[in-house]
C-alpha cells in the first residue's frame, strides 16, 4: 500500500514474477485501472475481440476499461505495476484519459523513451522486490501533479463504490454543485468513461465477486439482489462486459479453480476461452 499522498489514487503497488497460470488471461473491466513496468520479455494485450493483439516491451497503461482485456504473457514474466482507483492514473498523464479508453498505450508513450528506460534500468539493478517498489513509488510521487475536478471525480466515484453503483447520477451532480454536462466531462477527461457507465462497471463488478464458483449459483436472486430490472437485463450486461454469458463465465472460473486451487489471481482474471 503506498503512503499518502498516493494512496488516494492508488489500491497497491506490486510485484510479478514467474510462469502466469495460462499462456493467455482476460480480465474483465474493472473500476480502476493499472500501469506496468516490464522487465522480462514482451507480453502481448488485445482491447477486444475486434483488434488484434499488440506487444509492450517496456510496460503499458490502462486506462478504466469497457471491455474484457487479453493478456498474453510469457514464461518467466517479471514485473511491477499499480493497480489505480478509477481516478488515479489522471494526475500522472500527459493527456486526457478519455483518449486512452480501452486503447492500452506503451508506458514510453506516457512518459518518454529516456524516462521509462532510466527507471527500468533502477528497478532491473534494484536489491529486490522492496526496494523495487519503493523506487515505483518514488518516481510516483515525483511525478504527481495538480489535476483540475480531481476533487470532484474523486468523490463522486467513491459514492459510487459505496453503493455498488447503484447512486442516481442525477442526484450525484446535484449534490456536487455542477451540472450533469459539467460531471460527465470530468469523468471522461480524468476517468475515460461516464459516471453512469462507471456505476455500471462498479455494480457488474460486486455482483460478479458475489459469485462463489465453488457451489450452486441462483442467477435469478443474484441479478434481483445487485439491482438489474430482472435475469435478462443482468445477462446482457454481463455479455457486454465479459464476452461470456454468465453461465459460460462460471464454467471458465471453475475450470480455474479446478486446475489452480489457491491460486493468488483466482477471482478476476479468466483463462483466455
Amino acid at each position: 500500500m503506498p503512503r499518502p499522498p498516493l494512496d488516494g489514487l492508488i489500491d497497491d503497488l506490486y510485484y510479478l514474477r514467474g510462469s502466469p497460470p495460462y499462456a493467455r488471461l482476460t480480465l474483465p473491466p474493472m473500476p480502476g485501472a493499472f500501469l506496468i513496468v516490464n522487465l522480462g520479455a514482451p507480453f502481448r494485450i488485445r482491447a477486444g475481440t475486434d483488434i488484434e493483439a499488440a506487444e509492450y516491451a517496456d510496460g503499458c497503461v490502462v486506462t478504466t476499461p469497457t471491455r474484457a482485456v487479453e493478456f498474453g504473457y510469457p514464461p518467466g514474466s517479471r514485473s511491477v505495476g499499480v493497480h489505480f482507483k478509477a481516478w488515479g492514473p489522471s494526475p500522472f498523464l500527459p493527456m486526457p484519459a478519455a483518449e486512452l479508453c480501452d486503447r492500452p498505450v506503451t508506458l514510453e508513450q506516457v512518459w518518454g523513451r529516456s524516462a521509462v528506460a532510466e527507471l527500468r534500468d533502477r528497478l532491473a539493478t534494484a536489491g529486490g522486490p522492496h526496494q523495487m517498489l519503493t523506487l515505483l513509488e518514488e518516481e510516483l510521487t515525483r511525478r504527481l501533479r495538480e489535476t483540475a475536478g480531481l476533487g470532484l471525480v474523486r468523490h463522486t466515484s467513491s459514492v459510487l463504490a459505496a453503493t455498488g453503483g447503484a447512486a442516481a447520477i442525477g442526484g450525484l451532480s446535484v449534490a456536487a454543485g455542477v451540472s450533469s454536462t459539467h460531471l460527465v466531462k470530468r469523468f471522461k477527461e480524468l476517468v475515460g468513461v461516464t459516471p453512469k457507465r462507471l456505476a455500471r462497471t462498479y455494480r457488474l463488478t460486486a455482483t460478479v465477486f458475489a459469485i462463489d464458483p465453488a457451489g450452486p449459483v441462483d442467477w435469478s436472486a443474484l441479478a434481483g439482489a445487485a439491482g438489474y430490472f430482472d435475469q435478462a437485463h443482468f445477462g446482457h450486461e454481463f455479455r457486454e462486459f465479459t464476452g461470456l454469458t454468465p453461465t459460460r463465465y462460471l464454467e471458465v472460473r471453475r475450470r480455474f479453480l479446478r486446475e489452480h486451487p489457491g491460486h493468488a489471481l483466482d477471482g478476476w482474471p479468466l483463462p483466455a476461452a
